[in-house]
C-alpha cells in the first residue's frame, strides 16, 4: 500500500514585526485588551510591494531544500490561500516556474484558514492513488491586504506569512488520514462582502480593498464545537485514543480556542505548538508555519504522532493525523 509522508518543511515570515504597543498608537486598543482576548502579542506584516506569491516562494524553497529533492521531481503543486495575487492565473501557476517545477498540475485551494489542510488532503489522495510521487503543498497569505486597519476587532488579529511541506510516496504510513468538512450556513460569520457576483461597492473605507468581516463571539462558539467533533472523528477513524497523540498543531486563531482544544484532548499545553502570540492569525499559513517551527527547533521528532486541525470562513474545517 502506498502512503504519503512529510519529507521536508519550510516557512517564511515578513521582516516587519508589529507589536500590540504599535497598534495602541494608531487605534483605540491596548496591549492588555488584545492579549486577554486573543493571546496575540505581535504579528508580521508584509511590505506594500510583497505579494502572497513572494512569501510562498521562499517557504516552498525552504521545504524543497529540507526534503532534499530536485524541484523537477515535483508531480503536483497545491496552494492553500484566500489572498491570491490575482483572480487568475492561480498563485500556484504564477509560482510554478519561479520554483523550477516541471509542467505538473498547479492549483489554488480557497478554504480560508482551512486551506492548507484541504490542500494537504488532496495531495495525500494523489499520492495514495499512485498519480503522484512527490507533491509540494503550501499555505500562504497576505491578510493585511484584506484587513481594515481602522477596525480593532479584526485589525489586531491578522498577520502575513507562508508555510510549506513536501510530501513523498512511502511504504511506511505518514499521513494516516485527513478529514475535511464545510457548512455554508455559517458563511456570514467570517467573510468578505464583495466580489464578482456582488460587486465592489463599500471598499472605499478600506482604501479600495476588500475587508474581513467577522462576528467574533459566534465564530468562537462554532469553532470550538466543530473542532471538538473533528478531533473525535479523526481519532475514531484511526482506532486511537487521546493519549496516543504526541503533538497538537492547531490553526493559530485565538489562544483561548487552542487551549479549549488542548482540554478536549486532555493534553498539556507543553505538547501544543503555539505561534499565535508571535504570528497572529495567518489563515492558511498558520498550521504549516507552526509545524515548520516545531520541526526545526527539534520539538517534533521522527515517529511522533501529530494532530493538525483548522477552521475557517465558509465555515470550513479539517484535520490530518500524521506519523511524522
Amino acid at each position: 500500500m502506498i502512503y504519503s509522508r512529510i519529507a521536508g518543511t519550510g516557512s517564511h515570515l515578513p521582516d516587519r514585526i508589529v507589536s500590540n504597543h504599535d497598534l495602541e498608537k494608531v487605534m483605540d486598543t491596548s496591549d492588555q485588551w488584545i492579549r486577554e482576548r486573543t493571546g496575540i502579542c505581535e504579528r508580521r506584516w508584509a511590505a506594500e510591494n510583497v505579494t502572497t506569491s513572494d512569501l510562498a516562494e521562499k517557504a516552498c524553497l525552504n521545504a524543497i531544500e529540507a526534503a532534499d529533492v530536485d524541484p523537477a521531481e515535483i508531480d503536483l503543486f497545491m496552494m492553500g490561500t484566500t489572498t491570491p495575487d490575482l483572480i487568475f492565473p492561480s498563485t500556484a501557476c504564477l509560482l510554478q516556474k519561479r520554483l523550477g517545477l516541471p509542467d505538473c498540475g498547479a492549483m489554488d485551494v480557497n478554504a480560508a484558514c482551512s486551506g492548507f489542510l484541504y490542500a494537504l488532503s488532496v495531495a495525500d489522495k494523489f499520492i495514495r492513488c499512485g498519480d503522484a510521487k512527490k507533491v509540494l503543498v503550501c499555505g500562504a497569505e497576505t491578510l493585511t491586504n484584506i484587513t481594515n486597519l481602522q477596525k480593532r476587532d479584526t485589525a489586531v488579529l491578522f498577520g502575513d506569512g507562508a508555510g510549506a511541506v513536501v510530501l513523498e510516496a512511502s511504504e511506511e504510513p505518514g499521513i494516516l488520514s485527513t478529514h475535511i468538512h464545510a457548512n455554508g450556513n455559517h458563511a456570514d460569520l467570517l467573510a468578505t462582502k464583495v466580489g464578482i457576483a456582488r460587486g465592489w461597492e463599500g471598499m472605499e473605507e478600506n482604501g479600495g480593498k476588500p475587508e474581513i468581516v467577522m462576528k467574533g463571539n459566534e465564530v468562537f462558539k462554532v469553532a470550538v464545537r466543530t473542532l471538538g467533533r473533528i478531533v473525535e472523528e479523526t481519532l475514531t477513524a484511526n482506532g486511537l485514543e487521546k493519549a496516543d497523540l504526541d503533538w497538537l498543531i492547531p490553526h493559530q486563531a485565538n489562544l483561548r480556542i487552542i487551549a479549549a482544544m488542548a482540554r478536549t484532548l486532555d493534553m498539556n499545553m507543553d505538547h501544543v505548538v503555539v505561534t499565535v502570540d508571535r504570528h497572529g492569525n495567518t489563515s492558511a499559513a498558520s498550521v504549516p508555519l507552526a509545524l515548520d517551527e516545531a520541526v526545526r527547533d527539534g520539538r517534533i521528532q521522527r515517529g511522533d504522532m501529530l494532530l493538525l486541525e483548522a477552521f475557517g470562513g465558509g465555515f470550513t474545517w479539517g484535520s490530518a493525523l500524521i506519523r511524522y
